[in-house]
């Protein structure tokens, strides 16, 4: 098996275009690392990179230890699966399995033992001898995972394998091919629009925005401490809610003030967030974090937790009610290129309401914060300054 590393790799295209800029990236052996970002960040040129399929404009990529740089695909001992599945029409389910095996001379003996191991792994045993017009959209994407796997390459390149299938064929296929990956222990570099994927069955993620690694770290750190204010609005179903705000001291504690409404901070601020004391920082709110309080609830208990809010839309969810709120003070939106880094928007929360809330949209509500699980960033370069212990 092999590591892949990237050394300040970029990709300019003609016309100037920068697909990916000095992006630096270690994938560990057997690692199952997964990518996202959203649209012309850059995920899909990075596969194509280490797969040998575009060239670097400048950097070094390097797979076991050895600089690919100038080395065909057929070289790097790479395999790769596409958003569509790509298998030869006119070629069974048992061919297609065989063919990179066929390419590398391996004995038939063990050609058929491999097809027929990789295939019922992947549940197309049955499907053998069948023609791939024949399959559905989610058996010919097995078929196409099994092809690339079978030969057990030294790296796995998945580029948005399950985006066109529904979401039960989804989730079923996605375990299976983290099943697999950590069964072959094959270093794999998987590329999603899928957050809930990503963060399902990644060891790691890793960030792109613009060209550019934002951020690489396991899921429990990328979610839970953004490096900066795009990773932290990126990740997360919605993702975090940014309300500008000012670290106020009164008394003997601290305050941040959000419009004519204000909520106490926990503790003392310290380390980055510091010198942002009389200073305006933009607050950073999870919808876990954020919960509906029951009209007539006591108020005193909860003081310097609560805010009032105007519900703009409510999305039922099973479990749970998401409610999008208004807030009367600033927000910010992230952009998802680097030319800006905010724009101004309106105040808005999403908060977290029981099923059989009687919540709706124009009301006038209370929500409780959970103030120790906020975060807060720069407002001026977007960059962390704060996050729960």
């Amino acid at each position: 098996m092999a590591d892949v590393r990237l050394e300040e790799v970029s990709r300019v295209r003609a016309g100037g275009m920068v697909a990916v800029s000095r992006l630096t990236l270690h994938v560990r052996d057997g690692e199952l690392l997964t990518v996202v970002g959203p649209s012309g960040s850059g995920k899909s040129t990075t596969l194509r990179l280490i797969a040998g399929l575009e060239p670097p404009t400048s950097g070094t990529i390097s797979i076991g230890g050895r600089v690919v740089n100038g080395l065909p695909p057929h070289e790097r001992n790479v395999a790769m699966v596409f958003e569509g599945e790509s298998l030869y029409p006119h070629l069974n389910v048992g061919d297609n399995l065989r063919f990179g095996l066929r390419m590398s001379r391996t004995p038939k003996e063990e050609m058929d033992l491999r097809v027929q191991a990789e295939s019922r792994v992947l549940g197309v045993w049955r499907l053998l001898g069948r023609m791939p017009r024949s399959l559905s959209a989610g058996q010919r994407q097995r078929v196409a995972v099994g092809r690339a796997t079978v030969r057990v390459p030294s790296v796995f390149l998945l580029d948005e394998p399950l985006s066109h299938l529904d979401a039960a064929q989804r989730d079923e296929l996605r375990q299976e091919v983290a099943n697999l990956q950590r069964g072959l222990g094959v270093t794999t570099v998987y590329v999603t629009h899928d957050q809930q994927e990503a963060m399902a069955i990644g060891d790691r993620i890793a960030v792109l925005r613009d060209g550019r690694l934002e951020q690489v770290d396991t899921t429990r750190a990328v979610y839970g401490r953004p490096a900066n204010a795009f990773v932290a609005t990126f990740l997360g179903e919605p993702g975090m809610s940014l309300v500008v705000g000012r670290l106020e001291r009164d008394g003997g504690g601290a305050w941040i003030a959000l419009g004519n409404q204000r909520l106490e901070f926990p503790g003392e601020p310290s380390g980055a967030l510091r010198p942002y004391t009389g200073r305006q920082v933009v607050a950073g709110f999870r919808s876990e974090h954020v919960t509906g309080v029951a009209p007539g609830a006591a108020a005193a208990p909860a003081e310097g937790r609560r805010l009032q809010v105007r519900v703009a839309r409510v999305d039922h969810l099973g479990p749970h009610l998401l409610v999008g709120c208004s807030l009367n003070a600033n927000g910010v939106s992230v952009t998802d290129t680097g030319s800006d880094l905010f724009r101004p928007a309106s105040a808005s929360l999403h908060a977290r309401f029981p099923v059989r809330s009687a919540a709706r949209p124009g009301d006038l509500v209370e929500v409780e914060v959970d103030v120790g699980e906020l975060s807060f960033f720069d407002p001026a370069t977007g960059a962390a300054l704060w996050h729960p212990l």
